[in-house]
């Protein structure tokens, strides 16, 4: 991409970070090398001192991932971006590089299971976290003490699609000299940019949309540069939690559609969200575009679309009933992985959410009759045929009882 060309999202997600090298490629230059040949002692000896800029090995630095993290930057409206093997070690990476031990972090209690886990975690090496619900604003100011050094949440959260206001959130961490770092893998840059909205940092589980087709593993961290370059970049270099060029090549191609595809999978979801409502045996739909969602208003300030992702209940709410619809669902793949151009559907209190304490899942609202899905590509007609084989077997089930 030329230097000066300037682009909306689309263009963008397609041309920005390639610099063609001598060869003329058309397509991004895969960099299969775990090292890189110098010229020169004299020019081995500057990379390493710092001195010259340069490649010198692939922990450190690699042209292919270089392409999507720039790319990637410039999608979030960020300074810079640096790529990880997943979108937990993005999260891990950004806590070992920013916190010690005696230092406070308040997290919403609406993130991802594995989430809950890692800052658990911390706790054996000093750091103190306080989980507060995401959407009470003033839960999170009270939560706040003189050593809060982080804020971390994802909005909309999994599985239940609420909402964080990133406005409101960005203020009071800085007020209180905390960072605000948002998971934003559920919206991706193209719905939803919280760099813009106050936020400090942005994380991605790559693994998700930015692929779309469920191939690989990573994750990315955007931000200024001083944070990036300057107090994470270290940490990334010598604990090696680095993404493979193979992968980021294949991220590449993914973000070339991810505008394609957000826009495709949010207008099926409202429409199966929609369709949800409407069945008797269906309890809550949980879809931050549907008019009847609590934060309605907030989804639609600093979102552009609702995303793919739907969660719902059964109207009675039981593992036994949950489990008959999944296994009666056809079409749909039952797996925990979201993001997919294949739907994908998953009993969150059993799978994503299974580890956590009884206590943990009933604070984050996953009880034993929420299911989540995650909208693919598919014809709408198509999923909701299946869903509606899901719902006779429940049927079928209560009318055995």
């Amino acid at each position: 991409m030329d230097d000066d060309l300037k682009g909306r999202m689309e263009t963008l997600a397609i041309h920005a970070g390639h610099h063609r090298t001598h060869e003329g490629e058309h397509s991004e230059p895969l960099f299969l090398t775990s090292s890189y040949v110098f010229e020169s002692a004299e020019q081995a000896a500057d990379r390493f001192a710092g001195r010259a800029e340069g490649n010198i090995y692939s922990r450190t630095s690699n042209p292919t991932v270089r392409i999507f993290e720039e790319r990637l930057a410039i999608l979030e409206g960020g300074e810079r971006a640096l790529a990880t093997a997943s979108g937990m070690a993005a999260i891990l990476s950004v806590c070992m590089a920013l916190l010690k031990a005696g230092d406070h972090v308040v997290v919403s209690q609406s993130v991802f299971g594995p989430s809950v886990a890692l800052f658990q975690t911390l706790a054996r090496f000093g750091v103190v976290t306080s989980f507060v619900p995401l959407e009470d604003v003033k839960a999170w100011e009270r939560a706040c003490t003189d050593r809060t050094r982080l804020f971390f949440l994802e909005t909309p959260s999994n599985p239940l699609g609420v909402l964080g206001d990133l406005v409101a959130l960005a203020e009071i961490a800085h007020r209180h000299g905390a960072k605000l770092v948002v998971d934003n893998t559920f919206c991706t840059p193209i719905l939803q940019r919280p760099l813009a909205l106050g936020a400090d940092l942005v994380v991605h589980s790559a693994t998700k949309y930015i692929d779309g087709q469920g191939r690989a593993l990573g994750g990315a961290i955007v931000g200024p540069e001083s944070v990036i370059v300057g107090e994470i970049l270290p940490f990334v270099r010598t604990g090696g939690p680095v993404m493979s060029p193979f992968n980021a090549w294949i991220f590449l191609k993914g973000l070339e559609t991810l505008s394609l595809r957000m826009k495709a999978h949010s207008e099926t979801a409202l429409s199966v969200a929609s369709w949800l409502q409407t069945q008797p045996l269906v309890g809550e739909v949980f879809y931050p575009f549907l008019a009847s969602h609590p934060q309605y208003a907030l989804a639609r300030a600093q979102q552009s679309a609702g995303g793919g992702v739907i969660s719902f209940t059964l109207k009675d709410g039981h593992t036994r009933q949950s489990f008959a619809f999944v296994n009666a669902c056809r079409l749909l793949s039952r797996t925990a992985n979201l993001g997919d151009t294949k739907t994908t559907i998953t009993h969150p209190a059993t799978t994503t959410h299974g580890r956590l304490s009884p206590e943990a899942r009933q604070a984050a609202g996953v009880g034993d009759g929420l299911i989540r899905l995650s909208i693919g590509l598919e014809d709408r007609e198509d999923l909701i045929a299946d869903l509606e084989t899901g719902l006779r077997a429940v049927a079928a089930l209560e009318g055995a009882r």
